[in-house]
């Protein structure tokens, strides 16, 4: 790279640490007092606070890095246009595909760090994340098994254990539930175990009786089971979205092996979601990684192209940033419905890279008509 390349590409990367730091820092504090209140509420420390918002960090800068890109080339653009830098090099002979260059090339480094985080360290940060909520859910679970006494995990449940053998047996349980609006229902049984499952813990009632009052119509219902499962993973504000499985995945992983996870998927969400096209979740997360790099480079050059091709206005580069983010916000909802349409049909997931398609034709053209233009102006004043 010249001078100019490595001047505009410093000055393009210290403007994105900036609007990165920031947008990072909005995005966590919002989410840091959530996590807090929850974390403290289930007597975590400050230590865990910390642990949990260290693995939401890459998540955040993965969802941060394009529109951070997009405004540091916008505002970088703008300043450089501003100063009559732009002009000068124009002046000099540099076209405006070589002036977009530095921008290309500073695309291709937020690219590389685009392609770290969504194939190697988001994964790994969620399912580690995931499996501290696990732990953190079975402590907690833990601190709630305490004999003779009435608990209330939950205001609107009470929960009592007469008594826990060392086995870990629970003895004459009774639980009183009116979390479901319109229904009260009373649990007794002679015997209860804690089931440590993946998708939270778990309580499996024996040799029971559940009794269920209708508010409306004032009608008792009972049933005698010999075995119930009831799931407690709501009294500790723990789930596991099987929705995020394939995101807490290494892209190696989705690659070698796909057939595997869109089985799991489909039998994982048979119920919620019984039209629902496992492999076309897989083909989308896999090919959505891929496409998040080449978008990197697009939103760049989306902010560069058109502040370039708006040229000098009284009004000054507003009316172009507006033109550029709605730009950008089109390209992003592209990609969503595309996304929704591979979940639905994997054979198309070539439309998946589509958006990236679409902007580098909205930026070659733009940069084709700033580079016709300008030749033309320049014979007319002679």
């Amino acid at each position: 790279m010249n001078r100019f390349d490595r001047y505009m590409l410093s000055q393009l990367m210290t403007l994105f640490g900036f609007f990165a730091l920031v947008l990072v820092s909005v995005y966590w504090v919002n989410r840091a007092v959530v996590l807090f209140d929850r974390l403290i509420a289930d007597g975590q420390s400050v230590v865990v606070f910390f642990e949990f918002t260290a693995m939401t960090l890459p998540n955040v800068i993965k969802l941060v890095l394009p529109v951070a890109i997009f405004a540091a080339s916008c505002y970088g653009t703008s300043r450089l246009m501003s100063d009559s830098e732009l002009t000068v090099m124009q002046a000099t002979g540099f076209s405006p595909w070589r002036l977009a260059r530095p921008v290309t090339n500073f695309g291709i480094l937020i690219g590389v760090l685009m392609a770290v985080l969504a194939n190697y360290l988001v994964p790994l940060s969620l399912d580690r994340l995931d499996t501290r909520e696990r732990q953190i859910a079975e402590n907690a679970t833990a601190r709630l098994l305490n004999e003779g006494v009435f608990m209330h995990p939950k205001a609107d449940v009470t929960f009592y254990i007469s008594d826990i053998t060392p086995e870990g047996v629970l003895q004459n349980l009774f639980m009183y539930d009116r979390s479901n609006e319109g229904q009260t229902f009373i649990y007794s049984a002679d015997e209860a175990y804690l089931l440590r499952d993946e998708d939270g813990p778990k309580l499996i009632m024996v040799n029971g009786l559940t009794q269920g009052l209708s508010t409306e119509n004032q009608r008792l219902f009972t049933t005698n089971f010999g075995d119930f499962t009831y799931d407690i993973s709501a009294f500790l504000n723990y789930s596991s979205n099987k929705e995020r499985a394939l995101e807490r995945t290494s892209s190696y992983e989705l690659w070698t092996d796909p057939k595997r996870f869109a089985a799991a998927l489909a039998w994982q969400l048979r119920d919620a979601r019984p039209d629902m096209n496992a492999m076309g979740w897989v083909e989308a997360e896999r090919h959505g990684r891929i496409a998040a790099i080449f978008m990197c480079v697009v939103s760049a050059l989306v902010g560069f192209a058109t502040l370039l091709v708006g040229g000098f206005s009284r009004m000054g580069v507003w009316p172009q940033a507006v033109t550029a983010f709605g730009l950008l916000v089109l390209l992003e909802a592209m990609k969503n419905a595309m996304i929704n349409t591979v979940r639905l049909d994997p054979n198309l997931w070539p439309l998946i890279y589509l958006p990236t398609v679409v902007g580098g034709i909205i930026v070659a053209m733009m940069l084709a008509s700033r580079a016709y233009v300008m030749p033309r102006l320049r014979r007319s004043n002679a």
